[in-house]
């Protein structure tokens, strides 16, 4: 397992390195193959490795992300200091991070990222990296800590985004409310919109908004 992260971490982290890598091994491979067998055809093994380098450069963090997530050991980890790079991704500038790991059993590793090599698990198009100096929970291969996966969900920061995510049915709902009160079906949403916020967040959302929220829909009127 160790030796299969660190070959992830390796193409995850560096994508640029890791094409002619994988070309190389597909030529390799091509040519052993091609000798072994006496036929020229397996050199086209090399066009997988081809196409595979250039779908690195977009999937490599998502598979070490499930790969770490499948298999690996709950620790904790924090970011210890964020940095601007002069490379750009989307037209926007990509982040450097350091960041430092604490082992099931007690070590301290040191480790670090980029916005575009990142391996947040759950799977979304959205990076959203844990805040500078904020601990959050991770996932690593014993062998090979310094390549982890962050559980955004399991993490205080991933929690407060899920939350914020998952309020904006209700204040839709609510602006409705306010804009038509006797609505029969913009009461019957903003219902809806706080009982499923309620059922989901009751015991993880601040219970000022929780009391909030509960206040507010004990006082819609009743459904038909």
């Amino acid at each position: 397992m160790a030796t299969l992260s660190a070959i992830l971490y390796f193409l995850a982290h560096h994508p640029f390195w890791s094409w002619p890598v994988l070309v190389l091994v597909g030529a390799t491979l091509g040519r052993a193959m091609a000798t072994w067998r006496r036929q020229l055809g397996w050199y086209a093994l090399m066009a997988p490795f081809f196409f595979f380098g250039i779908a690195n450069f977009f999937t490599g963090h998502i598979f070490n992300a499930l790969f770490l997530n499948a298999f690996g050991e709950t620790g904790a980890a924090v970011v210890t200091h964020s940095r601007e790079t002069s490379s750009t991704l989307n037209d926007q500038p990509i982040w450097a991070y350091d960041a430092v790991l604490k082992t099931a059993d007690g070590r301290d590793v040191v480790t670090g990222f980029t916005t575009m090599s990142a391996s947040i698990y759950p799977i979304t198009n959205e990076i959203l990296i844990p805040p500078e100096g904020e601990m959050f929970v991770a996932k690593y291969i014993p062998g090979f800590p310094r390549n982890i996966a962050i559980m955004r969900d399991l993490s205080p920061y991933g929690k407060v985004y899920r939350i914020g995510m998952d309020r904006g049915p209700v204040d839709k709902a609510a602006n409705q409310f306010a804009a038509s009160p006797g609505n029969a079906a913009f009461i019957a949403e903003y219902r809806r919109a706080l009982t499923v916020f309620l059922e989901k967040h009751r015991h993880d959302a601040d219970p000022d908004l929780v009391r909030d929220f509960e206040a507010r829909l004990a006082a819609l009127p009743p459904a038909e």
